[in-house]
């Protein structure tokens, strides 16, 4: 064996080392419990794998009462999550809205056949044609996000990548634009889940009453049921005291979602499992403003239908009311079943799914449950962690290993090695993934730092017919590993 072979792994190894005291650390659902002891009992059987869940809020309905409990941390501080800690809802809000579109017709003020153009004139486009009802169901042909300039799409690309918030910048003026400039597409009539149907549909209603999406939503809606923790903050400085602490469920915190453009879609507005317990509570009553909303209009496929924001699925022998939401840093289910009178909300504060827990406390079997959740954005995260821990290393080993090879070549191959253990330490889903992974990552991009430094004095600094071409592309890769770092250590 090579005396730079020796080295190489000698510094691997060392690396590896320093490498589990910084490899990244899954939450784990805590032990603190608040509420009802009995309901989070029942909620701890329910999510058997605690990793990736970091706290959780439940209210259960039965029989018309309604429970409530709290689990685990509601931040990075440890503090216990109660029935009353604010969690950001998501894509909840779309059935909120749907239930404000419920409630106008009952009341006269629109028809759910009225066009959008007549409900809300500013909108000049193709879209005006699409109907309150095709919006409020996925039927309007728009598509999910609506398509924005490259530097817009940089700045969402930034967000994912930094954990900020993608919706700073979106107001109503631009789901307006949005809705100009849109055309429904071939599909319109059938159901395809969209971000900007729901978002034009608050924003449309909220200009025929005169009055800004929130506004409305808390007359109609939230102020009738005593949802008075329920809030649609347009500003950072109007998110509500005491709320939970959004991560991935690798562990890395992420900034809240705020704008006002998406809002009625679910970017931005938080509740808690208390306020989510009285809507469901009353909802099966058949009290609650727009509660016809939930009924079953248009069918998406064999076992799932949709009326104004609501889905109904069929589970076997259970047919469940729902919704979910998902955000950068938080997931959340609420459901009812109306044959046993059963309701459920699950709110967490990291991207892992809560959908599964949600149907258990339903009585859907697990593994029927378990089928029915999304197991997409999981292996996502997972293949995420390890791509970028492995490929830098494993690129500089290959770029350390060449005949032809310059310093800034090296150079750049070793600062991308580092920028992509840095992303795959922030951005994977180290709850599927073993965290050890992680230090075999950092000793593998050492170990090609090693045979890199090897040959280093031995090397031209530009190998290149035409040097300032290489320098110009060693230059702009450099910058987009800083760029990667910096998004890193945000």
């Amino acid at each position: 064996m090579s005396r730079a072979t020796v080295t190489a792994l000698v510094v691997a190894l060392i690396a590896a080392l320093v490498g589990v005291a910084l490899m990244p650390r899954a939450p784990r659902l805590g032990a603190q419990t608040t509420g009802d002891h009995d309901l989070a009992a029942a909620v701890r059987s329910a999510a058997p794998d605690p990793s990736g869940h970091r706290g959780l809020a439940v209210a259960l309905v039965e029989n018309g009462r309604i429970r409530t409990a709290g689990l685990g941390d509601r931040d990075l501080a440890g503090r216990p999550v109660e029935p009353g800690t604010p969690f950001e809802i998501g894509s909840v809000t779309k059935a909120l809205t749907g239930m404000l579109l419920a409630d106008l017709v009952a009341a006269g003020v629109v028809g759910p056949d009225d066009r959008l153009g007549a409900t809300w004139p500013e909108v000049t486009g193709r879209a005006r044609d699409v109907t309150l009802a095709e919006l409020a169901s996925h039927r309007a042909g728009l598509p999910r996000i609506a398509p924005g300039s490259p530097l817009g799409w940089a700045r969402i690309l930034w967000s994912n990548v930094s954990g900020g918030n993608p919706y700073a910048d979106q107001g109503v003026a631009s789901i307006r634009g949005a809705a100009d400039r849109l055309s429904p597409d071939d599909d319109r009539g059938e159901v395809h889940y969209s971000n900007v149907g729901p978002s034009v549909l608050g924003h449309a209603l909220a200009a025929k009453a005169g009055v800004a999406y929130p506004e409305l939503l808390r007359a109609r809606l939230l102020g009738p049921l005593g949802m008075t923790a329920t809030v649609v903050p347009t500003r950072d400085d109007e998110l509500p005291a005491g709320r939970a602490q959004g991560s991935r469920a690798g562990g890395r915190p992420l900034d809240p979602w705020v704008g006002a453009g998406y809002a009625p879609a679910g970017a931005g507005p938080w509740s808690t499992a208390e306020d989510l317990g009285r809507l469901l509570a009353a909802t099966l009553a058949g009290t609650a403003p727009g509660a016809d909303a939930a009924t079953a209009r248009f069918r998406e496929d064999d076992d799932t239908r949709i009326g104004y924001g609501w889905f109904t699925t069929r589970h076997g022998d259970h047919e469940v009311v729902w919704h979910n939401g998902a955000t950068g840093g938080f997931r959340s289910y609420v459901g009812f079943e109306r044959a046993t009178g059963r309701a459920v909300v699950v709110l967490g504060n990291t991207d892992k799914g809560v959908e599964p827990i949600g149907m258990r406390l339903l009585g859907v079997p697990q593994k029927t449950a378990d089928s029915a959740a999304s197991v997409v954005l999981p292996w996502i995260g997972a293949g995420l962690a390890v791509a970028f821990t492995f490929l830098g290393g494993l690129s500089l080993l290959g770029t350390a290993r060449r005949r032809q090879l310059d310093q800034v070549t090296v150079l750049a191959a070793a600062v991308w090695a580092f920028a992509y253990l840095g992303l795959g330490h922030r951005l994977g889903d180290w709850s599927v993934v073993p965290a050890w992974l992680w230090p075999l990552g950092a000793g593998l991009s050492a170990a090609g730092v090693a045979v890199a430094a090897t040959r280093w004095r031995a090397l031209p600094v530009v190998d290149a017919r035409v040097p300032w071409r290489r320098l110009l592309s060693v230059a702009s890769s450099l910058v987009a590993a800083v760029l990667a770092v910096v998004a890193v250590a945000g």
